[in-house]
C-alpha cells in the first residue's frame, strides 16, 4: 500500500473516533437527564372526570386504565350511558398522557448528533429506533 492510501486511510480512521468520541460524550452528557425523564414517563398518572363528575378515571403515562371510580349518579344510567361515559373518560386521560409523554421525551428529541448511519452505512438509524418507539403507527407497519 502506498504512502497516500495510507494517509488517506488514517484521516478518515481519525474522523472516524472523533465523531464516534462525539456521539459517547453527548450521550455522557444526557443519560441523566434521560434516566430522570425515564423515571417521569415510568411514573406518570393522569387523572380525569367525567363532564359531570360521576366517573374518574386514572391512566398511567402509557394511556393504560389503572384506576376506574364510578359514583353512585354513574351507577344511577343505563349501561349504555355509562359505558360511554367511561369510554370518553378513558380516551381523554389517554390524550392527555400522550401529550405528557410528548411533552417529556421532546428534549431528548435533539437531532444535531450524528446519526449512526452517518458513520456506518450499515448501522441502524437512532432517528428509526426513536420513531418506532414513540409512533404507533410506524410500529404497526
Amino acid at each position: 500500500m502506498d504512502r497516500w492510501r495510507q494517509e488517506a486511510l488514517r484521516s478518515a480512521n481519525n474522523g472516524l473516533r472523533n465523531q464516534i468520541e462525539r456521539i459517547l460524550d453527548t450521550y455522557e452528557e444526557q443519560r441523566p437527564r434521560l434516566a430522570e425523564m425515564l423515571r417521569q414517563l415510568e411514573s406518570a398518572r393522569v387523572q380525569v372526570n367525567s363532564p359531570d363528575r360521576s366517573v374518574e378515571v386514572v391512566v398511567d403515562g402509557g394511556g393504560v386504565l389503572t384506576d376506574l371510580t364510578l359514583t353512585a349518579t354513574a351507577l344511577r344510567r343505563t349501561p349504555d350511558q355509562l359505558a360511554a361515559t367511561i369510554v370518553e373518560a378513558v380516551q381523554e386521560a389517554a390524550r392527555s398522557a400522550r401529550e405528557q409523554h410528548e411533552n417529556l421525551t421532546a428534549p431528548a428529541a435533539d437531532d444535531t448528533v450524528p446519526d449512526l448511519p452517518d458513520i456506518l452505512p450499515e448501522a441502524p438509524s437512532f432517528h428509526e429506533v426513536r420513531a418506532f418507539f414513540r409512533d404507533d403507527d410506524y410500529r404497526a407497519r
